[in-house]
């Protein structure tokens, strides 16, 4: 996550949508006090003197509006990143693969192959209890985006955060998993009606489709 006090802006970070790609844009173009969270260079960089922030809940590069409450002032304007569903959890079983640290989703998708992985049911549980609102509805329960970004349309809806910024942002691609380029071949009629389900306040809202 960004948060821009000079800019006046806030930048909220859903897993596997392209945050990191668009904080390293933002993050070009930082300011000397711009609160950075995240595995990008000034998000590592500046991590040791934003130990003392105070939030409401965890610090860290996918906190949501909730828990950044205490830290974020006033009304910035607040954007964050969204992707058709059926692409991230491909993204997100891949990206798991290859990680090493000790968790529950890491041991099941090295474990188990991708029809399982969607099949099993907490992480169904864990996908329908987050959808994109989540991580901009602030302490009070009230949504707080001016500008949801989808990957696929990237220039299109970049365009009113670029306004606000008053420049163009330059975003490539980071952390890429190792995948096919088409998500449709990853999926069963099994599958791809689960993610439908699960998943289905965000395709509706969003306009995505498989």
């Amino acid at each position: 996550m960004i948060y821009s006090k000079g800019r006046n802006y806030l930048l909220t970070h859903a897993p596997k949508t392209g945050g990191t790609a668009l904080m390293l844009a933002l993050e070009a173009r930082a300011m000397a006090d711009d609160i950075i969270v995240g595995d990008t260079p000034k998000g590592k960089a500046r991590a040791k003197r934003q130990k003392s922030l105070q939030t409401a809940g965890r610090l860290w590069k996918h906190a949501t509006r909730a828990d950044l409450a205490g830290l974020v002032d006033g009304a910035p304007f607040a954007v964050s990143l969204v992707r058709n569903p059926w692409d991230r959890v491909v993204s997100y079983y891949h990206w798991l693969r290859a990680q090493q640290f000790t968790h529950r989703a890491v041991a099941l998708a090295k474990d188990e192959t991708f029809e399982t992985f969607v099949l099993t049911p907490w992480l169904q549980d864990s996908l329908r209890a987050h959808p994109y609102a989540h991580y901009v509805t602030d302490e009070t329960g009230v949504e707080q985006c001016d500008a949801f970004i989808r990957l696929e349309h990237l220039t299109d809806d970049l365009a009113p955060f670029e306004a606000h910024l008053g420049f163009k942002l330059e975003v490539g691609r980071a952390n890429a998993s190792q995948r096919d380029a088409d998500y449709r071949g990853y999926f069963s009629n099994t599958t791809r009606d689960v993610i439908a389900d699960v998943c289905a306040q965000d395709i509706a809202r969003f306009g995505y489709v498989f």
